[in-house]
């Protein structure tokens, strides 16, 4: 009994180390291809940076310098491609963009950003801390710090959504935001502009084409002027409209030349106007009454 059981583990021993060289062989094996895989990748890897090392340093190494050379061009032409399709989407165009990196390790990565640009004629500058948290395969980013700098002079209505938009860190709603606020200008701009230009004995800007007012006066009604006042107002939330007012100015000598229940209720007349027809054409019939032309 005792030779049977003997005979049966030396039996199970063999068994056992048979497989042990199975697996030693397959072990090796594998070694031997990780091995001529790392060789391939190495020197894949150090030809494309002898390439770009000779190119940088202006030597030639059986055309590797033109090889280089035309990539880089590709990739730059690629870019400069796609970046003049983002401009014209989304109407902004970016000068520079700068990054320093604050903090940096295996899990976390945080940059402080500085970008500028302008939307038509609006220049603007923005500041803002950009953190990046590594857990396994997921990355989350975050950015605090936000400041944004523009001329607030002439962006009075701008002001209370600048401010909110650094307390709520909302990058997208900022800039989505600044090319509606930015169209709506260009729209004003361009209405006074073509009245200006057409009615040039009533119409004048004194701050120029941008400006919020125009003056309408007839050198044949000395002291009688009006004013029309647009302004685009921009909610905290991010909301875009326009404002427009026709305020008037009278001498006491001149209200007996009008009825005073029309004169009073211009402002009221002029937005009944605007629901109707429109800034155009509301202004346009404004300027020919002040003008005094036949065809109103």
């Amino acid at each position: 009994m005792e030779e049977k059981m003997s005979e049966e583990n030396t039996e199970e021993v063999r068994m056992l180390e048979g497989q042990i060289e199975i697996l030693q062989a397959e072990v090796a094996a594998l070694q031997c291809q990780q091995q001529d895989n790392h060789k391939d990748i190495t020197f894949h890897f150090r030809g494309q940076m002898q390439d770009a090392i000779s190119y940088m340093c202006g030597q030639k190494q059986g055309g590797g310098k033109e090889k280089v050379l035309s990539r880089l061009k590709e990739e730059v032409e690629e870019l400069e491609e796609d970046l003049k399709h983002q401009t014209q989407m989304n109407g902004i165009s970016l000068n520079s963009c700068t990054t320093k990196t604050l903090h940096s390790s295996v899990s976390k990565l945080v940059q402080q950003l500085c970008v500028s640009g302008h939307c038509s004629e609006l220049v603007f500058q923005v500041e803002f801390q950009l953190s990046e948290v590594k857990e396994g395969q997921r990355s989350e980013r975050t950015i605090s710090d936000l400041n944004v700098v523009m001329d607030a002079s002439d962006l009075q209505n701008f002001s209370s959504f600048l401010s909110g938009v650094e307390e709520s860190r909302d990058l997208l709603l900022f800039f989505r935001t600044l090319r509606t606020f930015s169209d709506r200008c260009d729209d004003r701009r361009r209405t006074f502009q073509h009245f200006q230009e057409k009615y040039p004995a009533v119409v004048s800007l004194s701050g120029g084409c941008r400006s919020e007012v125009m003056t309408l006066n007839h050198p044949e009604l000395p002291g009688c002027v009006l004013f029309v006042h647009w302004s685009v107002e921009v909610s905290r939330e991010g909301g875009v409209s326009p404002k427009i007012n026709l305020l008037t100015k009278i001498p006491e000598r001149a209200l007996q030349l009008f009825p005073s229940q029309a004169v009073g209720g211009a402002m009221e007349a002029f937005q009944s106007l605007l629901r109707i027809l429109g800034p155009e054409a509301a202004l346009e019939s404004v300027i020919r009454a002040v003008s005094l032309s036949p065809d109103t």
